[in-house]
């Protein structure tokens, strides 16, 4: 047998592949047309409205150089806003539009039917099993990616000086 086959590295950039494939084909199948970094980024933008371009990219672990594309094509749609933070004129905030709100809600169905595809030949201890050593390799070599993955530590439109 080849010995690449059984790389890790080589395996999660197979899955990877796949995981991209049938995302892609499940949200198209819907009616959508979303990359799973725009669906990252929406569901983050859910979660935490008005944070920077900066934090969203840290909170989805991507570029903060090549979140400025995904965030123009997300607004050029009509799915966020971008507007001048009150406390920093220099930074914008980001929120979701109704428009994307109305997205990320109808498109979830889909998104589900993704990971059943992936995981449709695991059962549901084999799920958990490798959802949760994905999470421990992910989270021991965080440090290692040039995109980590970087929690909220305030945004800015709130004022965490304490004043």
């Amino acid at each position: 047998m080849t010995v690449i086959y059984d790389l890790p590295g080589h395996l999660i950039r197979r899955l990877h592949q796949i995981s991209v494939s049938a995302f892609t084909a499940e949200t198209a199948a819907a009616g959508f047309d979303l990359t799973p970094v725009q669906f990252a980024a929406l569901s983050m933008l859910e979660e935490n409205p008005g944070i920077d371009q900066a934090t969203l990219a840290g909170l989805i672990a991507y570029d903060r150089v090549t979140i400025g594309g995904v965030i123009s094509r997300l607004e050029a749609r009509g799915l966020i806003e971008r507007t001048v933070c009150e406390s920093d004129r220099r930074a914008r905030t980001l929120r979701l539009t109704e428009r994307g709100a109305s997205v990320l809600r109808t498109i979830w169905p889909a998104v589900r039917r993704t990971q059943e595809v992936i995981f449709a030949d695991l059962s549901d201890d084999e799920r958990a099993t490798l959802l949760s050593l994905m999470r421990k390799i992910a989270d021991a070599n965080n440090d290692l990616s040039r995109a980590p993955l970087r929690a909220a530590t305030g945004r800015p439109d709130q004022d965490t000086s304490g004043s």
